[in-house]
């Protein structure tokens, strides 16, 4: 989001700086260098661990390396084969800065501005390599699908871990088949995933809630 300059006497200026970069305002605990007001960090302590810590961050006023945590730290769950570069061949959580564009659930939208959509057993994501489809979004009735079902995922049948849930825009703009699809942000089951960000329901429901369209969201996944 675009800065204001706003023009002001000095006493005016040390005011607004005063009052915009409360205590609690930090600089991230990873390098992000981008536009977005809303980031979200996910830090491991290796490439090989299968938990790492979670922050929601909000920029903070007038500078722009400052931030306001919102959210946690809590612990999140990450793919079984820890963190790195992701493919259709490992469960690693793809490392790198991704956009958080949409949203999706077995249960209705609680809260969310994101675009939401509700879904059920006719609802998949797209895991086959040979399908111009991969690595999206597609609605069909099973046994009908125009791509190998075996390589995909029914999104209303994983259970409770996609009551709600957030798109981790990886490998998504451009697709590349076979560098990984189908990551998201979702409730946790309390063990690794396969390559997913998973938390707890209720800090989900937050972060859900918390999470702006207009604030260019983002999820910067790092080891430390």
């Amino acid at each position: 989001m675009p800065h204001r300059v706003v023009l002001a006497t000095a006493a005016t200026a040390m005011a607004l700086t005063a009052t915009a970069t409360p205590a609690d305002a930090t600089p991230l605990p990873v390098p992000y260098h981008g536009n977005a007001n809303q980031v979200i960090t996910v830090v491991a302590d290796s490439p090989t661990a299968t938990t790492a810590t979670f922050t929601a961050w909000q920029r903070t006023g007038l500078l722009w390396d400052q931030w306001t945590a919102v959210r946690g730290p809590i612990t999140a769950n990450v793919g079984s084969d820890g963190i790195g570069q992701a493919s259709e061949t490992t469960s690693k959580t793809p490392a790198g800065v991704w956009t958080l564009t949409e949203a999706f659930g077995r249960q209705a939208n609680d809260g969310t501005r994101l675009p939401y959509r509700q879904v059920g057993n006719s609802d998949w994501w797209v895991s086959d390599v040979h399908s111009p489809l991969y690595n999206t979004y597609y609605h069909c009735d099973a046994g009908t699908c125009p791509f190998n079902e075996a390589a995909g995922e029914d999104l209303g049948k994983a259970g409770a871990v996609y009551d709600h849930a957030v798109v981790i825009d990886y490998n998504r703009a451009p697709v590349v088949p076979g560098a990984g699809s189908a990551f998201f942000l979702h409730i946790s089951a309390g063990k690794p995933t396969a390559g997913c960000v998973s938390i707890p329901a209720d800090d989900l429901k937050a972060v859900m809630a918390w999470l702006d369209p207009a604030q260019g969201p983002v999820i910067d996944i790092a080891v430390n």
